[in-house]
């Protein structure tokens, strides 16, 4: 019996109960949120920290450093998607043998990419903090952030890999283990840094570096521990199978720039709101904060949905594929509309916890109202996200993402004006970052028809 078996409809023709549905998304979805909430956690710590030291530039310095290692490591966030779609269809087809030849590909694939960004980290790091922009002090907070955390990435990369294999393969709740082990060190050694030696902003970035190196020795045991059972060795012939590579590098490339894009998307709307001062820069820093809570948060959603229509395509289940995409989105906005209530409701109490500093938490309090909509607007877009990544249509997912990205280049322009300076400032920056959100999910939802009809017939 396959994978995605257990719920599909029964040998008399009738569908599985939508109960059976609904406890399996939130028996896979809720032990996800719990491990994803924990990252934002960790950030909105960082940024209690810096918001705590002598002035704005320290957290706007971790700002400017947490964005180049959103490039740098989110940058390859194939190798966690790319991970999960490949293992959950493996896992629904029974296909033991694949599952381990994927995840042994993606390792190697980590560890290769980490060490060239480790023997390019000077040119890099000069370049990003450049390109963003931001005062003096700024610049050199984040040099020192990004100089600490950088020594880490191939284990950072590698991390990603465990997880889309833990989640791949519906492992959920030892998922949630690993990522509540990685925050916790990382909580644990950034108050430990900067509070016992002193180390300020770099001791934020050696924080996270420590957690990093600590969780992938968690992680390789992890998979040396569950390994298939009765397999023999893997052969070179298969590792390197050129159908299976060349389907790794398409799948890659595609969520690459799929990634490169959303990540442009927000490195544009920090380099536009660092153009209206450190103080504007530091708020939207720390309103980040709850749109990054948030995506994590229905990202556990999206994820279910990863493993739930990777198992059904491996099926070739067209049922537990319909069945996965309407109950997750359904849980996903109900996520949103809870979300989107509290940050109206308990939206300034959060702020006035992040930063003791005046301005800045008068100027999040003027624009708090944008993070507040922007779960209702931006869930469509991230649940879809997880369909599209279980079912390896990577090239539709990279053709939205481009296609939202003008979109919101095209509203900036309009809302807040090439340079920030337009008289809709920062609401207008904040209105062309909801456009984007919404353009996500539109252009994917347009593409949906294409996965239902690539799956071939129910089965009887």
């Amino acid at each position: 019996m396959n994978a995605a078996s257990h719920d599909t409809p029964s040998s008399s023709g009738a569908p599985a109960l939508p109960v059976r549905w609904h406890r399996r998304v939130l028996a896979l979805a809720f032990p996800i949120v719990l491990a994803n909430l924990t990252q934002p956690i960790l950030g909105a710590v960082d940024t209690a920290v810096a918001g705590h030291l002598a002035n704005a530039s320290y957290l706007g310095g971790v700002a400017l450093g947490g964005l180049f290692f959103n490039f740098v490591f989110w940058g390859f966030g194939f190798l966690r998607m790319g991970t999960t779609g490949l293992v959950a269809q493996a896992f629904g087809a029974g296909d033991r043998a694949g599952a381990r030849s994927n995840v042994v590909r993606a390792l190697l694939l980590a560890f290769a990419i980490g060490a060239i960004v480790l023997a390019a980290q000077t040119p890099l790091i000069e370049y990003a903090i450049r390109a963003l922009g931001g005062s003096a002090a700024v610049q050199q907070n984040a040099r020192a952030y990004c100089g600490a955390r950088i020594w880490a990435a191939p284990f950072a990369l590698a991390n990603y890999v465990v997880l889309g294999w833990l989640l791949g393969t519906q492992r959920v709740r030892i998922a949630l283990i690993t990522q509540v082990l990685i925050n916790t060190v990382n909580i644990a050694a950034v108050l430990l840094y900067v509070y016992r030696f002193d180390w300020g902003v770099a001791g934020i970035g050696a924080a996270t570096a420590t957690a990093d190196t600590l969780g992938f020795a968690f992680g390789a045991w992890l998979l040396w521990r569950m390994r298939p059972q009765g397999l023999p060795a893997i052969a070179r012939s298969e590792l390197f199978d050129g159908a299976a590579l060349k389907r790794l590098i398409a799948i890659n490339r595609d969520i690459f720039v799929r990634t490169l894009c959303l990540l442009s998307s927000y490195a544009w709307f920090t380099h536009l709101g660092a153009r209206q001062g450190d103080a504007t820069l530091a708020a939207n820093a720390l309103l980040l904060n709850f749109q990054t809570f948030m995506s994590y948060g229905l990202d556990g959603f999206a994820h279910a949905a990863e493993a739930l229509v990777g198992a059904a395509l491996g099926a070739r289940d067209r049922h537990a594929f319909r069945r996965a995409v309407q109950v997750t989105l359904l849980w996903s906005a109900l996520g949103a509309l809870a979300f989107s209530f509290v940050y109206w409701i308990a939206g300034g109490w959060v702020i006035a916890q992040l930063t003791d500093q005046p301005a800045v938490r008068e100027s999040a309090m003027t624009y708090l109202g944008w993070a507040a909509l922007s779960p209702i607007v931006s869930v469509w877009g991230f649940l879809l996200d997880g369909v599209f990544i279980g079912a390896t249509r990577t090239r539709e997912l990279m053709m939205s993402m481009v296609v939202s990205l003008a979109v919101f280049i095209a509203a900036s322009w309009a809302f807040a004006g090439a340079w920030g300076n337009h008289a809709w400032g920062n609401h207008g920056l904040w209105a062309a970052l909801l456009v984007f959100m919404a353009a996500r999910g539109i252009t994917l939802a347009r593409y949906v028809p294409r996965i239902v009809h690539g799956i071939g017939t129910e089965p009887a």
